[in-house]
Formats: C-alpha cells, sequence, structure tokens
C-alpha cells in the first residue's frame, strides 16, 4: 500500500470511528448541550498524523453528523468544527513541534484552554442564531452553563486522549498503518495517569449528578 493510499484509508477509517462513537456516545449534560467522544479519536489522528489529519476528519464528520442526526442545520455543524479543530488542531500542531511526553501534554493543556475560550464567543456571537435564544438569554449562560460544559467536555477529551494515545499507536505499529521507530523508553508517568484518572471520575460524576443520576 502506497502512502498516498495508506493516507486516505487512515483517514476514512478515522472519520468513520469518529461517526460511529459520536452517534452512539451522545451523553446529555446541560440545557441541549451533548458530550460525545469524537474530538477523542479526531485528535488522535492529529496526534499520529498532524494537524491536517485533525482538521480534515473534524469537517468530514460534523458534516455527515449535520446531515443524519443533527438538527442545527450549517451553524451546528460550523460549531461542531470550530470547537473540535480548536482542541485537536491546537493539540496536535504542538506535539508536532515539541515530538515528546511533555509536548504532548502542553498540546492537550493548550488545546483545552483553546476550546473553552473559542466556543464562549462562538456561543455568545453564534448559539443565538440557530437556537432562536436572545443573545442577552445566551450572555446569562456563558458561565453557569457553557463554562461547565466547555471545561468538563475539554477534561474528558484530554484524559482520554492521553490514555489511548500509546496503545493505540502501539497497535497501528504492528498493523504497518505507521512506521516503527526506535524510541527511548523512559518511565511510565504514573503521576499523570493519577491526574488524568481523577479527572474522568470527576467528569463522570459531575455528568451523572447534572443527569439526576446521583
Amino acid at each position: 500500500m502506497n502512502n498516498k493510499t495508506k493516507k486516505m484509508t487512515t483517514v476514512a477509517m478515522l472519520c468513520a470511528i469518529a461517526y460511529v462513537v459520536m452517534a452512539v456516545g451522545r451523553i446529555p449534560i446541560v440545557l441541549f448541550l451533548k458530550y460525545d467522544p469524537k474530538d477523542v479519536v479526531i485528535t488522535l489522528g492529529g496526534l499520529i498524523w498532524g494537524p491536517l489529519t485533525s482538521c480534515i476528519a473534524s469537517v468530514i464528520v460534523s458534516f455527515i453528523e449535520m446531515m443524519t442526526v443533527s438538527d442545527t442545520g450549517i451553524l451546528g455543524c460550523i460549531m461542531n468544527i470550530v470547537s473540535t479543530c480548536s482542541f485537536a488542531c491546537t493539540a496536535a500542531f504542538i506535539y508536532k513541534k515539541r515530538h515528546t511526553l511533555h509536548g504532548a501534554l502542553l498540546g492537550l493543556i493548550l488545546g483545552s484552554m483553546a476550546m473553552v475560550a473559542i466556543m464562549l464567543l462562538w456561543n455568545y456571537l453564534i448559539t443565538p442564531l440557530y437556537m432562536g435564544y436572545p443573545r442577552e438569554a445566551v450572555a446569562k449562560l456563558l458561565l453557569p452553563a457553557f463554562l461547565p460544559f466547555n471545561l468538563l467536555k475539554a477534561g474528558l477529551n484530554a484524559s482520554i486522549t492521553f490514555f489511548l494515545y500509546k496503545p493505540v499507536v502501539t497497535a497501528l505499529r504492528k498493523s504497518g498503518f505507521i512506521e516503527s521507530e526506535n524510541v527511548k523508553k523512559n518511565n511510565k508517568p504514573i503521576g499523570l495517569y493519577l491526574i488524568f484518572t481523577m479527572i474522568i471520575v470527576t467528569c463522570i460524576l459531575i455528568v451523572l449528578s447534572m443527569n439526576g443520576l446521583i
């Protein structure tokens, strides 16, 4: 399989997996806001194959989502693209420049910060247009609703991506989708695993409480 065919195959596979986890993993959080793990899949693709892969996958998956399960139209599609790209492309770009554990961690943190900040602005500007809410009402929801939702989303995306990156890369190398590298083995970052585990557990408890399950 030549490089061009391999890249097209991996992008198609990435989009298919992202769409499936979006369709089956949507979790209501607050108001009309729902969390789904497609950003994790798209971010993994970006960390492995570069930020352009994340961007392409985000556009394709968001468009298919608009045509199938979404009811927010083209504006909702654009919001999805902006949200995913602000997180995934930022993380992938930084990791491409600093291909280390610290680079990955920095990318995930800055990607989370970028997504939260950008989506607060876009929620204020765009949400009134496609949801029919007065902008004043949306402004009042920024801190009590949109900010916690995006913080929760960023926390889950970053934590799950951190846990999945190494096993996914190992599996892809064994299957021949990416080339093997002679990488110096580092000690396992136990402290980071514990931190991200606590973030995931905390986010899950918040989701359960918001849905009245605990």
